[in-house]
């Protein structure tokens, strides 16, 4: 069957080979570990129960988990990180994390194996899986596949990167991400259209939206936040992220990708975040732009 999951439409037969998401059919999990650094009414006291899936159909070329997510030039995707995961797989990670009282289950960059863990999910909930599954993605999903998790997901955490198509073919070859973005964004809405949260504070259900500001780019973020707040308004929690972190292999015709962003971009973005009325928001430290947050992929933990 020609694969059509992600809107690339490469049609890559993946029983046989790999798509451009550089992924078979079965996932492949390269991290499962509590992860202390999401927003806070993910992360909590005890962690987010994360689940990193090697393989990406976006392929920023500021990726801060390359290591996972794209192919080495001398190998296939057997030489990413990590071990497949079938369903049972699947399910006694989502087991374990729970016996580690992880708040959530937070499925990270597994939109091109949405097939699998809509799967995995049904069979844990009619085993009686009582925790919160959160999807984390890129924003760039169609509405198809989004649909194959209808009442499976409860929270949905995803990016809206790029309002420019410009900025979205330079840095991501996907001039039709911000059309992509806003169709994804609507069907997650539709599915969870307010958030709930339990007596301690922790989302139940609900929408969150990434923007991550990069360096030199204030407008594209400004743009980003104002169609989501006029869209949306506090229905969703919008999350502001000054965490850009520069790789060592960010090529050479992109430099201004190859610094942080400077307090003072920061602050201009989220002084028109306040200036335009958005209140459901979180913002960051300037210090959460460290390496050190970055999960190390070399340590499987499952």
């Amino acid at each position: 069957m020609k694969c059509v999951l992600c809107p690339r439409h490469c049609n890559a037969d993946r029983e046989k080979t790999y798509g451009v998401c550089a992924s078979g059919l079965t996932p492949r999990v390269a991290r499962v570990s509590l992860h202390h650094w999401e927003e806070p009414c993910i992360s909590g006291e005890n962690g987010s129960g994360t689940v990193f899936f090697t393989g990406c159909s976006l392929h920023c070329v500021y990726c801060q988990n390359q290591k996972i997510s794209k192919i080495p030039a001398e190998g296939g995707p057997d030489l990413l990180p990590g071990k497949e995961a079938d369903t049972a797989e699947l399910i006694r990670i989502f087991y374990h994390l729970r016996e580690k009282k992880a708040h959530n289950i937070n499925l990270v960059t597994g939109d091109h194996f949405i097939p699998a863990i809509a799967g995995a999910i049904k069979k844990a909930k009619t085993e009686g899986f009582d925790l919160p599954f959160v999807f984390n993605c890129s924003g760039y999903e169609t509405r198809e596949s989004l649909r194959m998790l209808d009442g499976l997901i409860d929270i949905y955490l995803a990016d809206f990167k790029y309002a420019e198509k410009e900025l979205a073919k330079a840095y991501s070859n996907a001039e039709d991400y911000p059309e992509v973005a806003r169709l994804a964004v609507s069907e997650m809405v539709r599915q969870q259209p307010g958030c709930e949260y339990d007596e301690k504070g922790m989302l139940k259900k609900g929408v969150i939206v990434r923007n991550l500001l990069l360096p030199k780019h204030v407008y594209n973020s400004r743009k980003v936040l104002k169609y989501l707040h006029e869209t949306y308004g506090d229905r969703i929690i919008i999350s502001i992220l000054s965490q850009y972190t520069p790789g060592d292999s960010i090529p050479d015709c992109f430099p201004e990708l190859k610094r942080k962003v400077s307090r003072a971009e920061y602050d201009r973005l989220t002084d028109y975040a306040i200036k335009i009325g958005i209140e459901n928001a979180f913002i960051q430290e300037i210090t959460s732009s460290d390496s050190g947050f970055i999960p190390d992929f070399d340590c499987y933990t499952g």
